[in-house]
């Protein structure tokens, strides 16, 4: 007999965004099912775990709380989420496993957990457990002043050890491009001009999650149990800078309160120096920038440039498949038809495209300003490797 696997809701959000509230009012409106949860907190004492337990939402014969502290689910605590919901399944008691992560916890490590069997440890959770639905959890009122804060998790101690050097806005924006449910929660607290401009942003950067205003974490459970919506496939490419990207034709357009979007596509380099100065002095209207970029530099290389508010990251991604050996080459253009549509006969698929979402974006000048980092026929023809590069580049030259 076959067993049957149970479903997972993960709920995902930045620290103080309200995910232990939801996970209450569920647990108080979960409608008679025998639901197992799971609370991470980086700290030694899990503070939200203490917060479910006085909410007193738990039967002790029907349900079961388990707590995973001092590190994250999506890292450090890997195999004890693992092995904890192994168990929990195990019991054959549970109609539900909802998991909260912890704050700085991203979504898609979490996903990979019940989508790939894991060979170190010999769990394989594909048969025993479901992820559901991917939901994540954003504080309306104080997501642009993290957002624009430049501060890294380390700043506000909330990194997982002194190697975690993200910055805050990169999970933000992390949280929010995974995920098949967003809850814009605390939304009394924002007026609504400010609100709708807010959710106009997020459907950009997230086109295809189901939106859902709250307050107070006031969410009908239907929405996040039992939905279905979970596939790995799609939520690995949900993110509204990849469905820009892989759009035929793109005919921009100003939406509501000025949000807009715009492909940058380009078959010129840039010169590093130029490049570096633009990035210095990055568009702050701009609120999410990412692509692949032809840089002048050693290596032949393309660089991947990914830059949310005051957040840039930039490095090398690769080979252009047009500097792969002739025999790799040939395979990857015969087995993968998407790069050969955009083959340049003279420069392959070297090109830079890297998508603009922001508000009150001027398209004509960032394009006119980005231009001019681009090399002049003069220096296309020059010897690229004595171009001078401030731009991280720690790439061998064969």
């Amino acid at each position: 007999m076959t067993q049957k696997q149970v479903p997972v809701t993960v709920l995902s959000g930045y620290l103080g965004s309200g995910k232990t509230t939801v996970l209450n009012h569920v647990l108080h409106n979960r409608q008679g099912l025998k639901v197992a949860v799971i609370v991470n907190d980086m700290s030694e004492v899990n503070i939200d775990a203490a917060l479910v337990k006085g909410e007193a939402t738990l039967s002790r014969t029907e349900e079961k709380l388990v707590e995973l502290s001092n590190g994250c689910i999506c890292c450090t605590l890997r195999d004890d989420l693992m092995q904890e919901i192994e168990k929990l399944v195990n019991e054959g008691r549970f109609d539900y496993i909802l998991i909260e992560s912890t704050g700085i916890s991203e979504p898609v490590p979490v996903a990979q957990t019940f989508t790939y069997a894991d060979e170190e440890s010999g769990i394989d959770l594909t048969g025993l457990a479901k992820l559901d639905c991917l939901v994540t959890v954003v504080d309306a009122n104080r997501f642009w002043h993290d957002f624009a804060s430049g501060q890294s998790l380390l700043d506000r101690n909330q990194a997982t050890g002194g190697e975690d050097t993200r910055d805050v806005v990169d999970l933000l924006i992390d949280q929010i491009e995974t995920c098949d449910v967003l809850l814009l929660n605390k939304c009394d607290l924002v007026d609504d001009v400010e609100l709708n401009k807010l959710e106009g942003v997020i459907r950009k950067l997230q086109p295809n999650a189901k939106i859902i205003r709250t307050m107070n974490g006031q969410v009908n459970p239907s929405e996040i149990l039992n939905t279905g919506l979970f596939d790995f496939e799609k939520a690995s490419m949900s993110a509204g800078w990849i469905q820009e990207l892989e759009k035929e034709s793109h005919t921009p357009e100003t939406e509501e309160y000025g949000i807009g979007s715009f492909v940058y596509r380009r078959r010129k380099p840039f010169h590093p120096s130029r490049l570096a100065e633009f990035m210095s002095y990055w568009p702050e209207e701009v609120v999410r920038a990412k692509g692949l970029v032809w840089l002048a530099a050693e290596g032949d290389v393309a660089a991947s440039l990914s830059q949310a508010g005051s957040s840039i990251q930039f490095g090398p991604a690769g080979h252009w498949v047009a500097a792969l050996p002739e025999a790799d080459k040939e395979e990857i253009l015969r087995t993968e038809p998407d790069v050969l549509e955009k083959w340049d006969a003279q420069w392959g698929d070297r090109q830079t495209e890297l998508v603009m979402i922001g508000i009150e974006m001027e398209r004509a000048i960032i394009e006119d300003e980005l231009d001019q980092c681009l090399l002049s026929d003069e220096e296309m023809v020059a010897d690229w490797g004595h171009f001078d590069n401030p731009l991280p580049w720690p790439v061998e030259v064969v």
